[in-house]
C-alpha cells in the first residue's frame, strides 16, 4: 500500500489524539494461535520478515517446519537508522515485508506515521496474558496491539569484583552508594575508575533519566507534551556531568572503542547494561572470566529501573495476510521453540531476557555463562528487576531525530545542553509531522 500524503496525516493526527497514549489494558480479540485453528488456508501463505537479530533464520526455519500452511521468509537488514530507513521505505513504496522486527523505542514513530497495522484482533489477547504490565505498555499504544514483544531490557550494574574488593567498596544499592563508591576506588588506585561516561549515548541517558521518574513524552488533548528537559531528567544529567568533572568517572565516549578498552585493560570498574550485555561482555573480556559480577542498577532510594533497548515483531500495514503474519510473531516471541530457535543456534552466548517469564528459564538454560560471572544468575536478576520498571513512560513519535539532537549537542557540550537540545528538536520535528505541541 503506498501511503499518500493525505492518509499518512490523516493517520498522524489520529495518533496524536490517542494511539500514542500507552493504555493500561490491551486491545482485546483471539490468540493468534486460536485464531489461525479457526481457518485453515488451503494453499501455504507466504509470508515476508525483515530482521537483524541474531538466529532469525532459525525461528524462520522452525516456524516453517512446524506450520505447513505458512512459509515465512527472512531477510537480513542492519539494525538501527539505516535498517528502519530501509522498513519505512519499503512501506511507502507497497513492497514492505509482513512482518519486521522494531524495537520499542522506535515503535512510536512508525505507528505514527501509518506505517504497522493493528493486530489487537489477531495478538492482543496474547500480549495481555503473556507479558507483565511494564513490556505490555512498549507495544500497547491508545489501547491498540501493535506489536509482540519479545525481550524485556531492565538496567543492571556489570562490575569487577576483584577490583571493587581491592577498594574496599559494597556493590552499591543507591546512586549516593555509587559516588561514594567512585571515591574509595579511585583512591585505591589512581589509574582506575568505577565507570566510565561520554554524552553520545541518548538511549541510556533516556533509561536512566526514565528510573528517575522522567517522562518525556505525553498528550494533553490533541496534543504532544514534551518533557524532556524535565527536572528528573535534570537531575540525572547534573550527577553524571558531575562526576565527569571531578574524575570520578572516565570520560569517554560510550559507544567508542576507548570504553571497550577500559574494560578489557582493568581501568573501568564497573558498567551500565542490561541482561543482553551479558553474553557480548563474555565474549569480549573472556580472559576475564569469574572477575566479573552483575547486580540491580542502583537507584535513587527506590527499587526502580527504565529499559535499555528491547525488540518486538510488528506486522507492517499493508500485508495481505495480517492474521498468519500475526500468528508467526506471537509463536516466534511466545513459543519454547521460537525462544531455543534464537537463543539456542547461536555461536556466541545470547543473554537476551525473554519478556515472557514462562519462557526465561527455558532461556537461561540455553545460556551457560561457564562461571563467567562468578555465580551471579543474570537471569534470576534481570527478571526480578522487571516488576521495578517505572510506569507511565511513553517514547514519542520522532525518537530518532531527538536521539541525534541529544547526542550532537552533548558531544559539543554538557548534558544540560544534550537535554534542551533533545526538547528542542522533538517539539520541531513534532510539528514538522503536522502534529500539535502543548504549550
Amino acid at each position: 500500500m503506498k501511503l499518500t500524503s493525505r492518509t499518512s496525516r490523516v493517520a498522524l493526527a489520529t495518533v496524536s489524539l490517542a494511539l500514542l497514549a500507552t493504555a493500561t489494558g490491551c486491545g482485546g480479540g483471539e490468540d493468534a494461535g486460536a485464531a489461525a485453528k479457526s481457518e485453515t488456508p488451503k494453499e501455504p501463505v507466504n509470508l515476508t520478515y525483515w530482521g537483524w537479530t541474531g538466529g532469525a533464520q532459525q525461528v524462520v526455519d522452525a516456524f516453517n517446519a512446524s506450520h505447513p500452511n505458512i512459509k515465512v521468509t527472512f531477510s537480513a537488514i542492519t539494525g538501527g537508522p539505516d535498517g528502519y530507513a530501509k522498513i519505512s521505505n519499503a512501506i511507502k513504496a507497497g513492497n514492505a515485508p509482513d512482518v519486521a522486527g522494531i524495537e520499542y523505542p522506535t515503535l512510536p514513530e512508525f505507528v505514527s506515521q501509518g506505517f504497522l497495522a493493528d493486530i489487537s484482533s489477531q495478538a492482543g489477547a496474547t500480549v495481555k496474558a503473556k507479558f507483565p504490565q511494564g513490556v505490555q505498555e512498549r507495544v500497547t499504544l491508545g489501547g491498540k496491539t501493535w506489536a509482540v514483544p519479545y525481550d524485556a531490557t531492565p538496567n543492571l550494574l556489570y562490575y569487577r569484583k576483584d577490583l571493587f574488593k581491592n577498594a574496599g567498596v559494597e556493590v552499591p544499592k543507591t546512586w549516593d552508594e555509587y559516588k561514594a563508591a567512585a571515591e574509595k576506588i579511585k583512591a585505591a588506585d589512581k589509574n582506575v575508575r568505577i565507570g566510565g561516561w561520554g554524552n553520545d549515548d541518548a538511549p541510556l541517558l533516556a533509561a536512566l533519566s526514565w528510573q528517575a521518574g522522567a517522562k518525556w513524552y505525553g498528550t494533553e488533548g490533541d496534543a504532544w507534551k514534551v518533557s524532556i528537559n524535565d527536572a528528573p531528567s535534570q537531575k540525572v544529567a547534573s550527577y553524571w556531568q558531575d562526576l565527569v568533572k571531578d574524575d570520578m568517572v572516565l570520560n569517554l565516549k560510550i559507544n567508542g572503542p576507548e570504553f571497550a578498552k577500559a574494560k578489557a585493560d582493568g581501568a573501568m570498574a564497573s558498567f551500565i547494561g542490561a541482561s543482553w550485555s551479558a553474553g557480548g561482555t563474555m565474549t569480549s573480556l573472556a580472559k576475564d572470566s569469574g572477575k566479573w559480577g552483575v547486580a540491580p542498577l542502583p537507584n535513587w532510594g527506590t527499587p526502580a529501573t527504565g529499559m535499555f533497548g528491547g525488540t518486538s515483531y510488528a506486522v507492517t500495514k499493508g500485508s495481505k495476510h495480517v492474521k498468519e503474519a500475526a500468528e508467526f510473531a506471537a509463536w516466534a516471541a511466545t513459543s519454547p521453540e521460537g525462544v531455543k530457535a534464537r537463543i539456542g543456534s547461536l555461536k556466541a552466548p545470547s543473554s537476551s531476557l525473554p519478556a515472557n517469564p514462562e519462557l526465561r528459564t527455558i532461556a537461561a538454560a540455553a545460556f551457560d555463562d561457564k562461571g563467567f560471572f562468578g555465580g551471579d544468575d543474570v537471569y534470576k536478576i534481570a527478571g526480578e528487576q522487571v516488576d521495578t520498571i517505572v510506569p507511565g513512560w511513553v517514547w514519542g513519535p520522532v525518537q530518532t531525530a531527538t536521539n541525534t539532537a541529544i547526542q550532537d549537542a552533548g558531544g559539543k557540550g554538557t548534558l544540560a545542553d544534550a537535554l534542551a537540545a533533545g526538547q528542542k528538536a522533538a517539539e520541531e520535528a513534532i510539528k514538522g509531522r503536522g502534529l500539535n505541541v502543548a504549550k
